[in-house]
């Protein structure tokens, strides 16, 4: 149920959702080499006269190393949180998606994803990697806050960058340095020139050789610790961009395909559907649905629900009145049972005395005969037969629990 209660002031206002927040955090990363190294790789993006296989060129001659190359990490990582809020990372394809997607869409998309894996699955949807982080994580702190012990992606990038910068390394002014040239060569340039692209290749490759220069640097500890926790926490940043975006782009087709799983499975309440769905499909998995299908339905009864199995069978036990024999030394009551035993030949007992008819119906349960009194093998049968009444409730509950437990 929606919530009224200030429901009113939002009617002619929108929720402006914005990646501010992840902007916010990602700005306070921009010390030293890591700032100058962003606002280049801005730069490129922007550029208005760099052409785009210039940009592309230029992006991998000096991404030669991208644990130093941070700007280029956290730029891509805005870059990707914004086309979430535009929607723009969602392919627009005529056929399929004729309209461009919304935030909204995405939204719902990612709600509709958290109730269908757990009907289908019998797990939450964090299990098969498609929880609300594991499509929306980057705009929703995942990088500033952690649900455990351990320290945050930018709490720990923060460490070491600041760490780095304030060893006042040479290799890091010159690193900077190189960062500079290449930001005011390209802000000088307003037009092709004869020399243009060899300086530009040059002032690249100085920025490649000052990345080389500062990784070398950070070789020995306790500036290699903080090197290798840049490597890290890099990584775990495009793990997370790359399961968003995988998770994201390829939505619609997942929802498409559990949505009409769960159809088709509703179409096998039909028996005759379900027959000719067995022979068509080719997945073993789904001929094996269909065939066993009715089975299946069969062994489904409420009666038999529950967690504690002892309780359960007592309980359809009594409700079934069985017990119905406890005293052995009523022969004739016991002979009587042993007629009504699906695992006992009873044919000709009507011409057996009740001593005998026990006595044969012990001899085909495997219960030793030999040496012993008519009582004594009448309480054995009994005690027999009374747990065989309760292995058969327990199968059903057994049965039960199969069909209605999801594989």
């Amino acid at each position: 149920m929606t919530v009224n209660k200030g429901l009113l002031s939002l009617v002619e206002n929108t929720p402006n959702f914005s990646n501010q927040a992840l902007e916010n955090s990602v700005g306070t990363l921009k010390l030293g080499w890591v700032l100058k190294s962003s606002q280049l790789d801005s730069l490129i993006v922007t550029n208005p006269i760099l052409t785009a296989s210039q940009k592309t060129d230029l992006k991998a001659d000096i991404n030669n190393l991208s644990h130093i190359n941070l700007g280029r990490v956290l730029g891509d990582l805005i870059r990707h949180s914004a086309s979430i809020i535009d929607a723009t990372i969602i392919p627009l394809v005529d056929a399929d998606n004729p309209t461009p997607s919304t935030f909204l869409e995405i939204l719902q998309n990612v709600q509709t994803i958290q109730g269908l894996i757990p009907e289908l699955y019998g797990v939450p949807a964090s299990d098969k990697s498609r929880a609300v982080n594991d499509h929306l994580g980057t705009i929703n702190n995942i990088f500033v806050d952690t649900e455990d012990s351990s320290a945050p992606v930018f709490t720990s990038l923060l460490e070491s960058i600041n760490f780095i910068v304030t060893a006042n390394l040479a290799t890091e002014t010159a690193l900077e340095t190189a960062y500079t040239n290449l930001i005011n060569f390209i802000n000088s340039v307003v037009g092709d020139s004869t020399d243009f692209q060899t300086t530009l290749d040059n002032l690249a490759t100085a920025v490649a050789t000052a990345h080389t220069n500062l990784n070398t640097a950070l070789a020995a500890e306790p500036l290699l610790t903080h090197k290798n926790n840049l490597i890290a926490q890099m990584e775990k940043i495009n793990v997370q961009v790359a399961l968003e975006n995988s998770n994201l782009t390829g939505m619609d087709t997942f929802i498409d395909t559990l949505s009409s799983n769960i159809s088709f499975a509703s179409l096998a309440e039909d028996a005759t559907l379900r027959r000719l769905m067995s022979k068509v499909a080719q997945d073993k998995n789904w001929q094996t649905y269909f065939e066993d299908y009715e089975t299946n339905q069969n062994n489904l009864n409420p009666i038999y629900a529950g967690t504690d199995k002892d309780a359960i069978v007592d309980r359809v036990l009594a409700d079934s009145g069985l017990p119905d024999v406890t005293d052995a030394t009523d022969l004739v009551a016991v002979a009587t049972k042993a007629r009504r035993d699906d695992r006992i030949d009873t044919a000709g007992y009507d011409r057996l005395t009740v001593e005998k008819q026990i006595s044969d119906a012990s001899k085909q349960l495997l219960i030793t005969t030999a040496n012993r009194t008519i009582f004594s093998l009448s309480n054995t049968l009994l005690n027999n037969m009374n747990q065989h009444d309760r292995d058969k409730i327990a199968k059903r509950i057994d049965l039960n629990q199969s069909a209605n437990t999801l594989s």
